[in-house]
């Protein structure tokens, strides 16, 4: 484990609890009966430890969405052609895309990160519209052989940490996690698998919309990665490395480094919980720093979220990607922190909080 890696997880902290406490009382004071705005008073608790005060502020939001490709395509695990990576990458620069549209409501930037993509993206870097963190042109094929390295599962993991920490330097409140890479839903669904221990048939869903006989296939190719690589479910690293995807790894640096600087980050979908449970498995602290956007419909999200322990703000049916839950979810993150902003307590607003005789 390298310098940095070790040191931004050995430092994540837990969310004050003092704070939370503070929290808990003042909302427990505002002029409404006990509890009946519900989550919103939860996550304004939890903004409130995150940030430590009892006026958290999540104006800046930004949506880092991690695009990479990988080898696995090769297998027959995605409806779509590895080539739709690169084009969505540029749908993304030109405006174009469902997460830039949802972002745009939000009142939130979306920064691309390309983390390897397997085509030429050095002219978008140079023009600074994405940022270029590549790895390699896609990650090998898992089925054969590793997925990467693990010096490169640590530089995407690093990749992701740079990328949080110059944002939270740039006064970013809010982040968010979106993905961008066909075949990508194969990998999170190894990773899971490898983690929680939970058959691959229970995890494994479809993806971009695959029929069943296609289904069938990407549970055997994904069995089949797990025997041929054997990932250490005690060593993330290892897993990310054997059976993961760089865009993986990228969003799971980003939650650690959203973690370390105490900026809480918005977790999207399935993609974006694989990196999730990477970063718990890493930091346990780190699932504190993290909002779970949706419930995604891909199937194995909902074993995701146990494991995190996390409980979802939407449930729309949504199975994009790209962040656009997260962007979704942003409003009601903002709303919260405005509940504890600009509510009155019964105090303040003059309303005898006592019942009625």
């Amino acid at each position: 484990m390298t310098c940095q890696l070790h040191k931004v997880i050995s430092e994540i902290k837990p969310v004050s609890r003092e704070w939370r406490r503070q929290a808990k009382d003042y909302l427990g004071r505002l002029a409404i009966p006990p509890g009946s705005l519900g989550e919103l008073l939860v996550l304004a608790e939890q903004l409130a430890g995150i940030k430590e005060t009892l006026r958290p502020s999540v104006k800046r939001k930004v949506i880092v969405t991690m695009a990479g490709d990988h080898g696995v395509v090769r297998e027959g695990v995605s409806a779509f052609p590895q080539e739709v990576t690169p084009q969505m990458v540029n749908n993304f620069v030109v405006g174009g895309a469902a997460i830039n549209v949802l972002a745009e409501t939000a009142g939130a930037s979306v920064v691309v990160a390309d983390m390897g993509v397997a085509a030429d993206l050095d002219a978008l870097a140079r023009e600074g519209k994405i940022l270029s963190y590549k790895i390699d042109h896609g990650t090998r094929n898992m089925v054969r052989e590793p997925a990467m390295t693990r010096q490169q599962a640590r530089r995407a993991l690093e990749s992701g940490m740079e990328i949080a920490g110059r944002l939270a330097r740039d006064g970013v409140e809010l982040l968010a996690t979106g993905d961008m890479g066909i075949g990508n839903t194969t990998p999170s669904s190894a990773i899971l698998a490898a983690l929680s221990g939970r058959p691959v048939r229970q995890v494994t869903g479809r993806g971009t919309g695959i029929s069943d006989e296609a289904l069938e296939n990407k549970i055997r190719v994904i069995e089949k990665a797990m025997d041929v690589n054997r990932p250490d479910p005690k060593d993330p690293v290892d897993v990310l490395a054997k059976v993961g995807g760089f865009e993986i790894g990228g969003i799971a640096g980003v939650i650690l480094g959203a973690a370390y600087h105490r900026v809480p980050v918005v977790v999207d979908g399935f993609i974006s919980s694989a990196g999730a449970l990477l970063a718990k498995a890493l930091a346990p602290n780190s699932v504190e720093y993290m909002i779970a956007a949706h419930r995604s419909l891909e199937y194995g999200h909902q074993f995701m979220l146990e494991e995190l322990g996390l409980n979802p703000l939407l449930n729309l049916n949504l199975r994009l990607g790209e962040g656009s839950g997260a962007a979704l979810a942003m409003n009601i993150v903002e709303s919260a922190a405005r509940v504890i902003n600009k509510m009155l307590t019964f105090e303040d607003a003059g309303v005898n909080s006592g019942p009625v005789a």
